[in-house]
Order: C-alpha cells, then structure tokens, then sequence
C-alpha cells in the first residue's frame, strides 16, 4: 500500500517560499524582458544617430560639390584627398559626433575620405546600396570592425543623378556599453524589488500564521468539518460572535429557538452586528457583557414564543488571541413539561399512598376487634366499611367528574391540599362526562394551575372574616375550587381560591415572574409553571389566561368564548373574598363519547 508522503516545512512557510519564487520568477522575466528591449532601443538609437549624421553631412553643398567633382574623374588623385578640404570635413564631423567613421565615396564606390588615409581610393567593403538611390542602415562589419552603419545617397547639385553616398558607422561596442550600462541599472531596480518582495514574503507568513491561529490547512479543514458535524449535530442552539460584536456562525437549533431567519434569507442574521439581528435584549446584554469584560454568563432563562430555555454565553480564547464569544441555548420547554407530568403522576402516587395507609388503618381497626373478640362490634365496622365503600377522596363534588383518570387526578391534588391545610372542591357547575384521551397535557395544566391556587390560598391565610364558599361551610380555611366542563374534544377549566389575588401590573405569565416568596408548602419552583402551562396550551390551539385578578380589583375579569373564569352569579365574587381566577382551553384532549342526556334523547 501506497503512503501518501508527508508535506514538509508549515504551511506559512510553504506559502512564503511559494511567494518568493513568483516573485523571483517573474522579476527574472521582467528584467531580461526589459534588458532585450532595451537593447534594441539603444540600437535603434544608434542607426538613427547614424542616419542623422550621414544625412547632414550629405546635405552639406561643399560636400556634394567635392563629391560631385571626384565622380566627373577617371581616376583619382589620392594624395591630394588625404590632404583635402573633403578628409577633413568628414574628420571633424566623426570627432564632433564620436561616429566610429564617416566615409564619402563617388559614383563607383571609391573611398573619397576615410579615418585610415591608406584606404582612400580602393573600393569600400560592404555594399554601396545608397549609391542606389536609397536610404539604408544595417549591422555590418567592415575593415573598422563591427558597427551600425547608416548609408545615404549624395545628389548632384541639379539633384537628378546619385554622385556618390555618405557612410557613417557607430562602434558595436559603443552600443553594448549602453546595453550594458541600463541592464545595470535594471538589475540595482529588481533586486531592490526582491528585496520589497522578501519584506513581504514575511509580512505574509506572520499574517498567514496570526488569521490561521498557526493552524495547517489540513487542520483548518479538520477544524471546518468538526464545527459543521457540531454545530448541526447538537440539539443545542449555537450562536458565535466575533470579537467585534459580528455574529460569525449559528445553527439550525439556534435559528429554531430564537425564531430567526433561514440563511436564505437577506435578514440572516450572519454577517450582521448582535445589536442589530433581533435577539431578546437580555441575550443582547449578555453577550456585550462577555465581549467587554469577558466574563461567562451561565443560567439565563429565555423566553421567546412558545419556547423556554437557557443560555450560557463565554469567552472564546486561542493562544492567547480573543475570538470573541458562543452562546449556548439549551431547549428547556420539553424538559419542564415532563417535570411538570411527572409532578402530576408524583400526586396520584402520593393519594394512593395515602389511601393505601387509610386503608390499613382500617384493617388494624378490624384486626383489633376480631382479636378482642368483639364480633358483634367488627361486624358493624365491617358493615359501615362496605357501605361507605373505597377510601374517598377529601374532595366535595368530585362525583361531577367521571372521568376516572381525571377524577383520580383531582382526588391525589385534593389529598396532597389537604394535608396542607387547604380544601380543594369541584365547583357546583362542573358538568364533564367524556374521556381524557389525551391526559398529560390535560394534567400538566390543570396541575400547575391547581399548585399555584392552593399556594395563594395559604398565603392568602384562609380568606379570613368571609364566608367559606358556596356550600355554605362556616369553616375559615382556605379552599380552592375547579370547575371543569367538556365541549366535544375541547376541555374548559376554571380554578379559583381565596387567596390575595394578583398584584396589580404583574405579568404572572412571563418566565422568570414570581408572586410570592417561597415557603415550606411550595410544589414548584416560581416562575415556571404559569408560563409552562399556557405554552402546553398554546401547542394544542388553546390557551391559559387571568379571568379575575382578584384582589384589590375585585370583580371578575372577560370570560373568553364562552369559557369558565367570569363571575357566573352574583355571590360568586363575594364569596372567593378577592382571590384570582385563571382559565384555560385544551382543544383535543377529550375524546367524544355520547353523554347520558344525549342517551335520553
């Protein structure tokens, strides 16, 4: 098997090498692109100062006549050349100019002038072309040496007939001097370059290594997919927020939660500032808090629609680099549910122990009487057992409901009041003959409802100075009454006591809101249960509401569709002596089973 072989140096490093070597490379080309057409510049220069010089030396009238004057002979005198007014007319020009030569011939291509006297009357070298007629430079050697040389024609005075022609030459070597000289200066201008280069090479790989946290990019990659895995695998909401207070990253749970857009969505709430994406304003707080200060937040309880849950926001630290924070939001609605459910069953289980212990009590009382041999007197007890039948429960018009879930679920809420000291009824209108299908929800609500009255009414201590209810007892405890009535699969509750009421401007339905202070009678924790059972409601289509405040308010609030929770009569209000009413609708918890007055019809 084939291993894949192992990457050396970081990966700064690669990169900063990589940089240079482009760097390098294209410098390189640069300079040898810039050295060749400045090459060729230089010898474009020089065949234009070469024309330039042969051109004015041809336009000069003592040397066309001169040169006019030899074409007329047949043979030359050269003697008298080298010493002529032409030799060193052409000789100053060269030494003015610093031409490598400047030749003049006549017709046939005779030298007339030249730098070496010697070679004044033999034939040039290289091709008279401009004796032609034409114009011409080129690259040639000659008995001088190489040179760029340019040849131009000289006319007669009547300027119908070429005389003769003009050659002057620049040395080679003068020109790869000038080569020279600017592939220097090209050369000083790209290490200078190079060294700009190396300067950010390393400017790079300090960068490189502080925005990659010194990480590799098969790390990086590593890194990507374990925060994709994470943060869509967890149930937990996640939120990150740059240093900068810029929400970076946030998950599906997260989205869930806090009711946010999709990330389709132009209003996603990625890529914008916290303050500005429309998150509650205590997860706003605490989140300006973690950035600023860096300290954790753990335990804030959130609210937002329909559910409940928790937030923990920290610091987020990496070598020493601050990244800025996550927040954590745990979904708590199913949780408190279930421990709202569970305190439903924790009830029943509680009733039945103690009718279980009733019920031993009676069989001691019998087990005394038989062993005292008082058969007469056990006979009586056993007759008065089978008469009065099961242990009731202490819950006066609990024959309304017949239900036998729901009954049993009352009779455990009216044992665990009343061994607090408070008497819980069913309510004189209570009219409920279908089945509970769906008893968890019907439960939780009715249960939660059920505590928080039962709390009210002792600390309300008993609605003293008033009457008791209405069924007339004279008795000052305080008591707690429901009133429970089906409507096809809909079931509508009322629960009242005689307690204090609520206090005026309190939202007892926000999370965290609380109306008393806790006590050894307390069920729940504050805060939790009113807000959890109107969300349990509102799931199903139904609701949770404050019928009468109670209290100082005193009378009774808005019956809501036709609901439970008004003042039904008259001696009602007076007789809960200012205690609150709450109501709810459960839409679906009941199942449609023919009552008796549907049988007689």
């Amino acid at each position: 098997m084939q291993h894949q072989r192992a990457v050396r140096g970081t990966f700064s490093g690669r990169m900063t090498g990589l940089v240079l070597a482009s760097v390098a490379g294209t410098l390189v080309i640069c300079l040898l692109a810039i050295v060749w057409l400045t090459a060729q510049r230089i010898h474009d220069q020089a065949e234009q100062q070469a024309l330039g010089i042969a051109r004015t030396v041809a336009s000069i009238p003592d040397v066309r006549t001169d040169v006019a004057a030899q074409a007329e002979l047949e043979t030359l005198d050269v003697a008298a050349l080298a010493e002529g007014p032409l030799q060193s007319t052409l000789e100053g020009v060269r030494e003015r100019t610093g031409a490598l030569f400047v030749i003049a011939t006549e017709d046939r291509g005779l030298r007339l002038a030249h730098p070496n006297p010697d070679l004044i009357g033999e034939r040039v070298s290289t091709d008279p072309v401009a004796l032609r007629g034409v114009e011409a430079t080129s690259t040639e050697r000659g008995t001088l040496g190489e040179s760029v040389r340019a040849k131009v024609p000289v006319w007669s005075a009547d300027g119908e007939r070429v005389v003769g022609e003009i050659s002057v030459g620049v040395g080679v070597t003068a020109v790869s001097a000038d080569v020279r000289q600017a592939a220097v200066s090209v050369a000083v201008v790209g290490v200078v370059g190079l060294g700009l280069a190396v300067l950010t090479a390393v400017y790079l790989k300090r960068r490189l290594r502080r925005l990659t946290l010194g990480l590799e990019p098969d790390e990086i990659a590593a890194s990507a997919r374990d925060q994709a895995a994470v943060l869509h695998g967890v149930q937990d909401g996640v939120l990150g927020v740059s240093p900068e207070g810029v929400i970076t990253v946030r998950n599906k749970a997260a989205r869930l939660l806090l009711d946010l857009p999709h990330r389709d969505d132009p209003d996603d709430v990625v890529g914008r500032q916290y303050l500005d994406s429309g998150l509650p304003g205590r997860l706003e707080a605490a989140i300006g808090d973690t950035l600023h200060s860096g300290a954790s937040t753990v335990g804030l309880r959130l609210t937002v629609g329909e559910s409940s849950m928790l937030a923990s926001v920290v610091p987020v630290r990496r070598d020493g680099v601050d990244l800025g924070g996550v927040a954590m939001l745990k979904d708590t609605t199913a949780v408190e549910a279930l421990g709202s459910r569970l305190d439903a069953v924790e009830a029943m289980a509680g009733a039945l122990r103690a009718q279980r212990h009733e019920f031993a009590n009676r069989l001691h009382a019998l087990s005394g009487l038989l062993a005292a041999g008082q058969l007469d007197a056990a006979q009586e007890f056993l007759q008065q057992v089978i008469e009065s039948g099961p242990v009731k429960d202490p819950v006066p018009g609990i024959d309304a409901v017949q239900d036998t879930f729901l009954r049993a679920f009352v009779g455990a809420k009216g044992v665990q009041a009343h061994e607090l000291g408070v008497q819980l009824r069913v309510g004189p209108e209570t009219s409920f003959w279908q089945t509970v299908e769906d008893p968890q929800d019907a439960t939780a609500v009715l249960g939660n409802l059920v505590d928080n009255a039962v709390r009210a009414a002792l600390d309300g201590d008993g609605a003293e100075g008033h009457d008791a209810g209405p069924a007339g007892r004279g008795a000052t405890e305080p008591w707690v009454e429901v009133d429970l009535l089906g409507d096809g699969d809909t079931l509508h509750l009322a629960v009242a006591d005689s307690g204090g009421g609520v206090p005026e401007g309190l939202d007892v339905f926000a999370a965290g809101t609380t109306t008393r202070g806790g006590g050894d009678h307390e069920a729940h924790g504050h805060g939790v249960g009113l807000s959890l059972a109107r969300r349990l409601a509102r799931q199903r289509g139904g609701d949770v509401w404050l019928a009468d405040a109670g209290g100082a308010s005193g009378g009774p609030g808005p019956d809501r569709d036709g609901d439970l929770g008004g003042d039904r009569d008259g001696d009602r209000g007076r007789d809960r002596c200012g205690g609150a009413v709450f109501c709810a609708r459960l839409p679906g918890v009941l199942g449609h089973t023919t009552d008796w007055r549907e049988e007689e019809r």
